[in-house]
């Protein structure tokens, strides 16, 4: 496979990825379905980051972009374009760094809810990863409902989808590296 196409595949397989993690970030703002949270600012800071939408979306759809305007015609036409390539899938394997310590951090200190208290707070803040494994815990949290479930599902989705971001990436930075140094081909066909 030349650096061109392989370029393209990249790039192909990146849309869905940067989608998935605008799609998830979007609605992390909405927990049980309904903008009432957002208004009374009943939303974690890890949301706010916008983890999802900066890193996983933006910063990994323009790179995505470039690399496909690079593999387009099945090769790529210079050296030079794919060393922009690389600078590009660097700026998008950080992206992808972005939004998986963003969802991290949120899978980590749990969602804010209303307890039992009747206080909005993050009950899981200090349980390090643990109230993973008791989902009896989840209760603590009354409002907004199965919120403990739903951020956990975007959360880990976000986390997934950051990875095979970084992967293809950090391919992409291989592939630009082989494409500047090798030459890229060319499927010139002799009259």
């Amino acid at each position: 496979m030349c650096t061109g196409k392989c370029s393209l595949f990249i790039a192909i397989s990146l849309y869905p990825l940067v989608l998935l993690s605008i799609l998830c970030n979007i609605l992390l703002f909405f927990p049980d379905w309904s903008t009432k949270y957002v208004k009374e600012e009943h939303i974690t800071n890890e949301v706010k980051y916008m983890g999802g939408f900066i890193g996983g979306g933006v910063l990994v759809l323009i790179p995505a972009l470039y690399i496909h305007l690079t593999g387009e015609q099945g090769c790529c036409a210079n050296r030079f374009g794919m060393f922009f390539s690389i600078i590009f899938a660097a700026v998008g394997a950080a992206g992808a760094v972005y939004s998986f310590v963003v969802a991290l951090l949120g899978l980590s200190n749990g969602p804010l809810c209303r307890t039992s208290s009747v206080a909005w707070e993050q009950p899981f803040i200090d349980k390090n990863l643990r109230y993973l494994k008791n989902p009896n815990s989840w209760t603590e949290c009354q409002e907004p409902k199965n919120v403990v479930q739903f951020n956990i599902g975007l959360f880990i989705t976000l986390m997934v989808a950051s990875v095979l971001q970084g992967l293809l990436c950090a391919s992409q930075v291989i592939n630009g590296f082989v494409g500047c140094i090798c030459g890229t081909c060319n499927d010139k066909q002799e009259p």
